[in-house]
């Protein structure tokens, strides 16, 4: 029964003998589930920039990853054999404990192909960001990020594990953070990289101690690292909520049987039958092999497809007296009496019948017989003999002029049209087809794509139609006409990345961006240039143009402003104005007690007093008629002294710049740019990058257009990129049984109500 199943499951797990050690191989962890990285790359072997140290603790190595010209790589049998056990995985754990450097960003592990990161796990000092980088199902590229400060200088025990789409951060044996998240895809390639320390050779370079670096194919690999994470209890509300479940999948179960009883009962009865392939022409089926006429051509059905080719005719050995002469229905000529002696008919129509329209237009009279005595020599003289019926002669005329002759019948069949002439009528065929007999009475279709017969230009496909043919543009292609297209401009139509400053310039295949003049940078970021710098802390808004902080003035901000002088001060009547570089201090003279004081971390502050933070000595505070005004501390990168800390993009060093993720461009410390969706940073040569933050969207299906980097709302499901199922969230059904926001059942007692939990509403439907 589901409580003898339950009982045994929480005594077992719960009150199993306790299990203590450091490390994951003391808590029995199966060595095919377990990837130790240490002892994977034989660490330790020739690898610049890692020494072995004292690490957290004794049974086992630490070693210290500095400077940045080391590379820490699998060797590609190595790595291979690693990412065998994580491909196709959805449960795993990642596991290390670290002591990373004060303000360090850097990457603990990373496994990507080409720019694609399957996992990646990385710690921000810049930002106390954890991140983990993946690649989700839908082969789109995801950050989860975690605010979070490993890079203290201190020892962290930290552990990530995914369970397809839940998340769990542990650091220190505590629970940080909880998350659904988008699965991730780790069909990973055979060829990925697998580093250590670093994102690659460039970039990403961790900074600090690392010890038992591990990889567990297990959704709760922490407890490896935690044994007492396993004693926490489960609640009533826990127990109850699995038994719930469990009778669910026993209701599934049973309905499940029972469908696939009835699908072996119809699977059984088709071991007999044969399935072929047929051929369907003018709402006629023809069977595999089976034959027949179409017009003048004989065709086949053969693999599901139809073919046909031209009747060949072998010319007819007629008797004397007879033609040879095409007979309507047939495909070839057939022998014929020269003249028919049928009543009033049009001799000369029936001769024609066969003959093309240049031979037709040299006959231009008609002959009948007639019911009078007198007879007609003249006209006997130049015409074939006509046997006549007893008492009837022969007549000769010229047809009226635009007599009708294709309204009395013809036999222009199949894709032909038939055409009045003179004296009598002739088959054309139409555009784009060709005849198959001699008179045109039958024609095919011409391909032009494959005889070359068309007028499709570069960047074009030709596409066969009947009687004609299309040009279809190449994928990226916009068309200009009916026979060329030409390459979509992103430029024209705004789909790029340039900076509002930069210039776009369309290529084949993309774009370039280019700085407008008065401009540099990249062409995505692009910063106003101002002759000589702006000093004191402006900033340099257009070209030639800045814009200075409160306290300076002139061209380049270079002139300090005398608020003393000037009476742009609020200095009370009773302290006296001292002019300061940027500003001014009131300060109150001998014997006097002023008003205006600040009381900061329980210090008296005069009015008009400057200081820099002790716990932030990038920020500089002043006390402003008795309030405590504090901000950033202006950056003069002209001055000798400027403080580096806090002023890194004044750093002049090689080593504080920062080489851009394509290996052509070099920043300066403090530089910021934009990459791949990412916001990157350069701080005295590391390179730090965050997703870009896109605002909240309230929505369940969302989609991520081409050429942007934030979800938007879409109403149609097939149109999404991602589809949102809140599984914290649940519905309660007319069995009062919960159900996850998401799924789907067959209301209880019916066969054709399908419902769905759709966030704490129920919504049942008939298909």
């Amino acid at each position: 029964s589901p409580w003898d199943y339950y009982s045994y499951f929480w005594f077992s797990a719960y009150f199993a003998p306790p299990q203590v050690g450091h490390r994951a191989v003391s808590f029995g962890v199966d060595p095919a589930l377990r990837i130790s990285v240490f002892d994977e790359l034989t660490l330790g072997e020739g690898f610049d920039g890692v020494t072995q140290v004292q690490g957290f603790h004794s049974e086992s190595r630490a070693f210290h990853f500095q400077g940045s010209s080391r590379e820490v790589k699998a060797p590609v049998e190595v790595s291979e054999q690693m990412v065998q056990k994580l491909r196709g995985k959805n449960e795993f754990t990642v596991l290390v404990t670290l002591k990373q450097d004060h303000l360090n960003s850097g990457v603990i592990l990373s496994i990507h192909h080409s720019e694609h990161r399957f996992l990646e796990l990385e710690s921000s000092g810049q930002r106390s960001e954890v991140r983990l980088h993946y690649r989700t199902k839908g082969q789109q590229a995801h950050t989860e990020v975690f605010p979070y400060s490993l890079a203290d200088d201190q020892w962290h025990k930290v552990s990530v594990a995914v369970s397809a789409s839940h998340v769990i951060l542990h650091v220190d044996c505590n629970r940080i953070y909880e998350r659904v998240v988008e699965a991730p895809y780790m069909d990973i390639p055979e060829d990925a990289a697998f580093w250590l320390g670093q994102r690659n050779a460039a970039h990403g370079f961790f900074k600090g101690v690392m010890q038992d670096v591990e990889i567990l194919v297990m959704p709760q690999g922490y407890i490896s690292q935690c044994p007492d994470l396993n004693r926490t209890c489960p609640t009533c509300n826990d127990f109850h909520g699995l038994v719930q479940k469990i009778m669910e999948l026993q209701d599934i179960l049973a309905k499940t049987s029972s469908k696939l009883s009835r699908a072996e009962e119809k699977m059984n009865g088709l071991d007999g039958c044969y399935c072929e392939r047929t051929c369907s022409v003018k709402g006629v089926v023809y069977r595999e092999d089976e034959g027949w006429t179409d017009g003048c051509r004989n065709c086949t059905c053969t693999n599901g497809t139809v073919q046909c080719e031209a009747i060949s005719c072998p010319p007819p050995q007629c008797p004397a007296g007879t033609v040879p002469a095409y007979v309507k229905g047939a495909c070839c000529k057939e022998c014929q009496r020269e003249w028919s002696t049928l009543n009033p008919v049009t001799l000369l129509h029936s001769y024609n019948h066969g003959h093309n329209c240049a031979q037709t237009q040299t006959h231009h009279k008609r002959l009948w017989c007639y019911d009078i005595t007198f007879p007609l020599p003249l006209y006997a003289s130049i015409t074939p003999l006509l046997l006549c019926p007893l008492g009837l002669n022969l007549s000769l005329s010229v047809p009226p002029a635009g007599h009708d002759f294709c309204s009395e019948g013809h036999g222009c069949v199949e894709h032909s049209d038939c055409v009045n002439l003179e004296a009598g009528d002739c088959c054309v065929c139409k555009d784009g087809f060709r005849p198959l007999r001699d008179d045109n009475a039958y024609c095919e279709d011409i391909d032009e794509c494959a005889e070359g017969k068309h007028y499709c230009r570069e960047n074009t496909m030709c596409v066969n139609t009947p009687g004609s043919f299309m040009c279809i543009c190449h994928t990226g292609y916009i068309r200009i006409d009916d026979y060329s297209c030409t390459e979509h401009d992103e430029c024209l139509s705004g789909l790029h990345n340039c900076d509002e400053n930069a210039l776009c310039f369309n290529m084949v295949g993309g774009h370039s961006c280019s700085c407008k003049p008065g401009y540099t940078g990249n062409g995505t970021v692009c910063k106003a240039m101002c002759d000589g710098l702006c000093q004191n802390g402006g900033t340099c808004v257009s070209p030639n143009n800045c814009v200075c902080q409160q306290g300076f003035t002139g061209k380049r901000c270079e002139t300090d402003i005398n608020e003393c002088k000037t009476g742009r001060n609020t200095c009370a009547n009773d302290t006296v104005c001292f002019n300061l570089e940027g500003g001014y201090d009131c300060r109150c003279p001998h014997g006097h007690n002023c008003t205006g004081d600040c009381i900061h971390d329980n210090k008296v502050k005069h009015s008009g007093q400057i200081w820099v933070l002790d716990s932030d000595r990038c920020s500089v505070c002043s006390c402003q008629a008795g309030q405590v005004m504090c901000r950033r501390m202006v950056c003069d990168c002209d001055n000798p002294n400027a403080d580096l800390f806090c002023c890194p993009e004044c750093d002049p060093r090689l080593s504080s710049q920062c080489l851009h993720q394509n290996g052509l461009l070099t920043y300066g410390s403090g530089d910021t740019w934009v990459e791949n969706c990412q916001q990157c940073q350069c701080l005295q040569g590391q390179v730090d990058c965050w997703p870009l933050p896109c605002p909240p969207v309230d929505c369940e299906f969302t989609v991520v257009p081409e050429g942007e980097c934030c979800p938007r709302c879409v109403t149609d499901p097939c149109q999404a990129d991602t589809i949102r199922n809140d599984i914290t969230k649940t519905c309660t059904d007319e069995h009062n049984i919960s159900r996850f926001s998401g799924s789907s059942w067959i209301k209880h007692g019916t066969e054709c109500t399908l419902c769905q939990c759709k966030v704490r509403r129920q919504l049942c439907q008939q298909p």
